[in-house]
């Protein structure tokens, strides 16, 4: 029987990446997102990935995905995304409640929704998309920090109350990634905005590329766990040294 990957946020982006990514490495995917549309369409396109419709923020909508399942090997907990620039000071907090529900509460919502299923599969697999702002932080970035901080911990302490279950914990953090749309949710739909936060970087991280990291990560032989993977592209050094180059 080929293994099953549930992907959250799969409708654009890295978790779309991925579902096509795993879909190709064999699995049966069962891609999840609010954007039903976008899923049909990927759908349409690789028989062996399987649209539902999911919103992390809502239990019943948890609860239905999970029920509908025979089986689950992998989670990829990767819905998620950041509100705003302001200040720790001036942030809104229907931002942080927004980025807390879907980052922290929506991986928490999937994880013990699922967690059974995994450790049913005997090799069970569970990827947290976090950020390497969830390592370090930085100005502008409170509420979003914040969050990834949380589900850096929340894999840091799955993976003691899990340790002897057959259950793989994964983290991959990705640095500066131009994925579809997440800048411009970020700026509030200013898509100009967006545009600077890559202008003059060579080489931006795509989906790809962290879909890249999560399917080598998933498919490594049972015993062999990758706890963290931090992934930036060669121009980031870090949070705020990127290299520019002027057109």
């Amino acid at each position: 029987m080929r293994r099953t990957a549930v992907v959250t946020g799969a409708s654009s982006g890295i978790g779309e990446a991925t579902a096509l990514r795993l879909a190709a490495e064999g699995f049966e995917v069962v891609a999840g997102a609010r954007r039903r549309e976008r899923l049909d369409k990927l759908a349409a396109e690789v028989p062996s990935i399987r649209p539902v419709t999911l919103d992390v923020t809502s239990q019943e909508s948890v609860d239905a995905l999970a029920d509908s399942l025979e089986r689950c090997d992998v989670l990829i907990n990767n819905a998620g995304g950041a509100l705003g620039l302001e200040s720790v000071a001036e942030g809104h907090l229907d931002d942080w409640q927004q980025m807390y529900d879907v980052n922290v509460l929506g991986s928490l919502r999937m994880t013990q929704a699922l967690v059974p299923k995994l450790v049913e599969s005997g090799d069970g697999v569970l990827v947290m998309v976090t950020s390497t702002a969830g390592l370090v932080s930085y100005e502008g970035g409170g509420g979003y920090v914040a969050a990834k901080h949380a589900q850096t911990s929340m894999v840091e302490t799955l993976r003691l109350e899990l340790v002897g279950e057959p259950v793989r914990i994964v983290e991959i953090a990705p640095g500066m990634v131009q994925s579809e749309g997440f800048a411009v949710t970020r700026f509030r739909g200013d898509e100009a905005a967006a545009a600077r936060v890559y202008e003059g970087v060579p080489g931006p991280l795509t989906s790809e590329d962290v879909a890249d990291a999560i399917a080598w990560c998933v498919t490594r032989p049972a015993h062999v766990n990758i706890d963290r993977m931090i992934i930036r592209p060669r121009a980031q050094a870090a949070q705020h040294k990127v290299h520019r180059v002027s057109g």
